[in-house]
C-alpha cells in the first residue's frame, strides 16, 4: 500500500523504566534509510499501515487456526487522511480483499468512495431520527 516505503518492525528495546508494555512496533522508511516510532506516521500514513496490518494479520490468523476463516472487516473512517491517490490505491486493495470472498464494511464520510463501492447502506441523521437506504449499482 506504501509501494515499499514502510516496513513494520518489532521495537527490540524495552520501554525505560518499570513500564508494561505491549507489542512497540517501529517503521523503517526507505526514503531516510532510518527507523522511527509509529507515532511519528503522519494521518495518511498511520491508516495506510494500519489497514496492511489489518490485512496481514487476518491472513495469518486464518493460516494459522486450522480452518477459522475471518470472512467480514469493518474499516471506520480514516480514508478522509489520505490523498486521493492513496484513496484509489486503499480502494483497489479493499476490492481485491472483497473479490477474495470477505465481506468489507466500510464506514466513511467521503463523498469519492460512493462512486468506488457498488452496495452501500446510506445512514442520514436527522432531528426525527436516522433512516437508511441501501444501494446497489446496477439494479
Amino acid at each position: 500500500m506504501t509501494n515499499g516505503r514502510f516496513q513494520l518492525n518489532r521495537k527490540k528495546e524495552k520501554s525505560k523504566g518499570n513500564v508494561q508494555s505491549g507489542l512497540e512496533l517501529e517503521v523503517y522508511d526507505e526514503y531516510t534509510g532510518l527507523e522511527r516510532h509509529v507515532k511519528t506516521l503522519s494521518g495518511g500514513e498511520s491508516f495506510k499501515t494500519s489497514l496492511a496490518l489489518a490485512l496481514a494479520l487476518a491472513e495469518v490468523v486464518q493460516e494459522m487456526s486450522g480452518g477459522i476463516s475471518l470472512e467480514t472487516m469493518f474499516i471506520d473512517e480514516g480514508f478522509g487522511t489520505l490523498d486521493p491517490e492513496s484513496l484509489e490505491v486503499a480502494v483497489e486493495c479493499l476490492l481485491e480483499t472483497q473479490e477474495s470472498g470477505r465481506l468489507v464494511g466500510i464506514i466513511s464520510h467521503v463523498p469519492e468512495l460512493k462512486e468506488r463501492i457498488s452496495s452501500r447502506l446510506e445512514v442520514t441523521a436527522t432531528n426525527h431520527g436516522s433512516t437508511t437506504k441501501f444501494f446497489v449499482q446496477g439494479l
